[in-house]
């Protein structure tokens, strides 16, 4: 068949062999799947046919290992976390699961005897589209971590079927197209017909005759398991993504209704189960949005509550105890930010009403069993319920988080009579608008956790001293910083294997792979000219891989000898993508200004800016169809297009970021002092050989200080200086830099096209008011990030 490799094919005879390390013996496997668990034309082996049948051999590896963890764990009764999150952006599975397993080299002769090279299968997956940004990563992160470490570990998610969205860039700027991953299959996950739990929506409550509770009615759909092994790096253990499908059963559809024509409302359970897994993060500016919302949290917590009850019921059968109080120290629950909130009153409705404990004992094992990590100090961020559509869709959890907010006040007026004054922003239940009443899902996880976290030092602090001062007085104890980290195996090892090398070789050990403070011992190769030069070879190795990945995704031609200057991460006001491209666009205009004997003085430069704005976010929107509209003047134009260039990366996703980041030189993280919880692409970057510009926020605090001062370029205002400045500026006490007002200006003249900009440079300008009054603080802090660049610029030299 054209562009089929089946003659290679026909050769390599099928044989199963689930634990082959060996190039013959997996080839054999692969074969075996393309023939056995076949899901194309039995004719058919071209690059995608090929990409399955291998993926689905490298399972078998992974379903062994998990087989046994999970016996393992069944036997041991260790403690277990289960992490909850809305969010796993996992990225391609196949490089990072042959390299955890070690058998990277051994594929690679595999699937050559199909004709086939490795790293032209790996681009045949789809990234898994389970996430959207940082909070993602990290629970992807965490998990490869935890498995590395052996850990017994769970993740809990969604299994989403569109993803947030895939990014087209037109002429308008982005479009939201659907993603669509699972158009055909994953080859990784693994449905589990046997883990099937009810959960309920809507209903009412039931008093039965001894007092006790009970919710009943609305409607009940299945949440059905899907497992995705997740390998340890060198371990003989694999841990599991365990995500959630909603499903509704036989008995839901109405033949009656569909054999008398009524085809929709015949099938209405049907059709609601499959919105709850359609869409990452629906937008929820309408009621039925708000409403899909918290369903979908909802059937994350009920289901895997359901889930790690079961497993602790199947285990306790074991135990000489067996006590519901031995609970918390056999799972620990730990809530990815509020979405999972909900984790806390199912706990509490499970242990009371299905498992017949009274309130104080079911208080407590929920108390000693959930932690929570704040991944945010925006306002908007910090989740806010309707009390009216949670009183809807969860009757009997409404009654719960009641009580909940009840026993937490009269706690403070009995204990702690000097906070009493405070109960008004401490409390869960928020009624100071009786218009609209909500439940504050931050104070819900502060009051109902064991302990709660923040991301990074400066985080940390920021909730201790302001965002949860209040609580801290009364639980000094609970709070705790946990700077997020990744994993340097898919960050590092894997996606540039050229530096990989360069490490392994002067430090004469593999091991930092999992041990990072081992790269220590490049130090004492600081000053060696060889090391520069086989540094720089490897940097341009990757400059020019991502040369290519720009051409091909957006045919434009950029100069792998000019810097590459990038920052890609969610677009939003406060990451600040605009006062980056309001600096390449000062960089435009004073290069046009200059004579041909200036210009040979410049370094030139690539800027790059990837990332998704949020479909109804609708600034963050404009930011990228700036960018566009920027770069698509500056790189046509002759006189400049050699010294700067602006490229907007579509369709940001893990894959891309593995591509970007080794070939990055200067990477931006220039955030409004104290709005970025950590980040994580600062961490990835650095480990990648690049330095930062940036500001002093989140975790590149920290990387400052490892780092050193010398390989930061620092600017802006400190977080701590914030609150005074947006003071000053709702006086009027702002006065703006000319070069700031000069690039505003040359936007507004039409330069980069007759789009109307207006309402975006309206939020930089007066002094206060809703989407005005520049809260970010870009203009104050736009002359020290040019002061900044020009430091960069000499450095490059």
């Amino acid at each position: 068949m054209p562009g089929s490799n089946c003659a290679a094919a026909d050769k390599v005879k099928p044989a199963a062999s689930p634990a082959a390390d060996k190039p013959a013996e997996i080839a054999g496997n692969i074969s075996y799947h393309a023939q056995y668990s076949p899901h194309f034309s039995p004719l058919a082996f071209g690059p995608e046919e090929a990409f399955y049948a291998t993926a689905e051999s490298v399972r078998d590896h992974l379903i062994e290992r998990w087989n046994d963890t999970y016996v393992h764990f069944h036997k041991t009764d260790p403690k277990q976390t289960y992490y909850l999150s809305m969010e796993y952006l996992q990225g391609r599975a196949l490089t990072n699961a042959v390299g955890n397993l070690g058998i990277t080299g051994a594929y690679a002769e595999a699937v050559k005897k199909f004709g086939y090279e490795l790293e032209a299968l790996v681009g045949q997956e789809k990234d898994a589209a389970l996430g959207n940004g940082g909070l993602g990563r990290l629970a992807s992160c965490f998990l490869d971590s935890m498995a590395t470490l052996n850990l017994p570990a769970w993740g809990y998610g969604l299994r989403y079927r569109y993803g947030l969205f895939k990014q087209r860039i037109t002429k308008e700027g982005q479009e939201e197209i659907a993603e669509d991953w699972l158009d055909k299959f994953s080859p990784w996950e693994i449905p589990r017909h046997d883990v099937v739990f009810p959960v309920r929506f809507f209903g009412h409550v039931e008093i039965l005759p001894d007092g006790s509770r009970k919710w009943v009615g609305g409607e009940v759909l299945k949440a059905l398991a899907y497992d995705v092994p997740i390998p340890g790096y060198k371990t003989k253990n694999a841990i599991s993504l365990r995500l959630w499908e909603a499903k509704a059963t036989a008995e839901d559809f109405n033949l009656f209704q569909f054999n008398d024509g009524q085809y929709e409302s015949s099938a209405q359970l049907h059709a609601r189960a499959e919105q709850i897994c359609a869409v990452l993060y629906p937008g929820d500016a309408t009621e039925e949005g708000k409403l899909l919302r918290l369903k979908q949290q909802f059937f994350l917590c009920s289901a895997s509550l359901q889930d790690m009850i079961a497993r602790f019921k199947e285990r306790k059968a074991d135990r000489v105890s067996g006590k519901w109080s031995e609970f918390p120290s056999k799972v620990a629950v730990q809530l990815n930010d509020t979405h999972p909130t909900l984790a806390i009153p199912e706990l509490m409705r499970l242990l009371m009403d299905e498992e017949g404990l009274g309130w104080d004992e079911a208080w407590d094992i929920t108390y000693r069993t959930v932690s929570y990590t704040n991944h945010t100090v925006l306002p908007e961020a910090l989740e806010k319920w309707s009390q009216i559509v949670m009183r809807k869709l969860l009757p009997r959890h409404m009654e719960i988080i009641e009580e909940i907010d009840k026993r937490f006040r009269e706690m403070v007026i009995s204990k702690h009579k000097e906070m009493e004054g405070k109960i008004d922003s401490m409390k869960v239940l928020d009624g100071s608008n009786p218009q609209k009443p909500v439940v504050r899902m931050a104070n819900l996880c502060v009051v109902s956790s064991h302990t709660v976290n923040g991301v990074a030092e400066l985080h940390s602090n920021i909730l201790k001293q302001e965002l949860f001062a209040d609580y801290v007085s009364i639980w000094p104890n609970k709070f705790q910083n946990k700077t997020n980290g990744i994993t340097p195996r898919r960050w590092l090892k894997f996606c540039n294997p050229e530096l990989s090398e360069i490490i392994t070789k002067w430090i004469k050990t593999d091991q930092w792979t999992s041990d990072l403070d081992l790269l220590t011992g490049l130090r004492k190769f600081a000053d060696d000219e060889k090391l520069h030069a086989e540094w720089a070879a490897a940097k341009l190795a990757c400059k020019k891989r991502l040369a290519k990945h720009v051409l091909d995704a957006t045919g434009v031609t950029i100069d792998p000898t000019s810097l590459f200057d990038i920052q890609i991460k969610r677009i939003h006001e406060y990451k600040r993508q605009l006062l980056n491209i309001l600096g390449a666009v000062y960089r435009y205009k004073k290069l046009k200004e200059m004579s041909a004997e200036e210009k040979q003085k410049v370094t030139p430069r690539t800027v790059m800016i990837g990332g998704k704005a949020f479909a109804t976010y609708t600034n963050a929107k404009r930011i990228v169809k700036l960018v566009n509209d920027v770069g698509a003047v500056v790189n046509n134009d002759p006189e400049v297009n050699k010294y700067l260039k602006v490229v907007f990366i579509p369709n940001y996703n893990v894959s891309v970021a593995e591509v970007l980041i080794p070939g990055s030189e200067l990477s931006q993280h220039i955030s409004t002092a104290g709005m970025e919880a950590s980040g994580t692409s600062n961490m990835k970057f650095s480990l990648n050989g690049c330095v930062i510009i940036g500001t002093l926020d989140g975790a590149n605090v920290e990387i400052r200080e490892e780092v050193g001062e010398d390989n930061f370029f620092l600017f802006g205002a400190k977080a701590d200086q914030v609150a005074g400045l947006r003071k000053d500026r709702e006086n009027g006490l702002f006065k703006p830099d000319p070069r700031f007002e000069e690039a505003k200006q040359l936007i507004r003249s039409g330069a980069f096209g007759s789009y109307n900009y207006e309402p975006l440079l309206d939020s930089l300008e007066g002094n206060s008011g809703f989407g005005r009054g520049d809260y970010f603080l870009v203009g104050y802090d736009f002359p020290g990030y040019i002061d900044a660049q020009d430091r960069v610029d000499a450095a490059y030299k």
